[in-house]
């Protein structure tokens, strides 16, 4: 079966890039997302942390 599938994908044209790209696209995500993660301000954090919990009256104030 893997013989099979191996010797399809030799036949397409281009194709090795494919996997590159998915892993460019992997890191470039993660990266994103660390780079959020550390430039998210506590105040922010904080907010989403008491969200669950919070009354309905204060949830109608906005986050400032």
């Amino acid at each position: 079966m893997l013989k099979f599938i191996k010797h399809n994908m030799e036949t397409i044209g281009g194709i090795e890039i494919f996997p590159i790209i998915s892993l460019v696209i992997f890191f470039l995500f993660f990266i994103g997302l660390l780079v959020w993660v550390i430039t998210t301000k506590k105040q922010y954090v904080d907010y989403m942390e008491k969200l669950p919990l919070e009354d309905d009256n204060i949830k109608n104030n906005a986050y400032n």
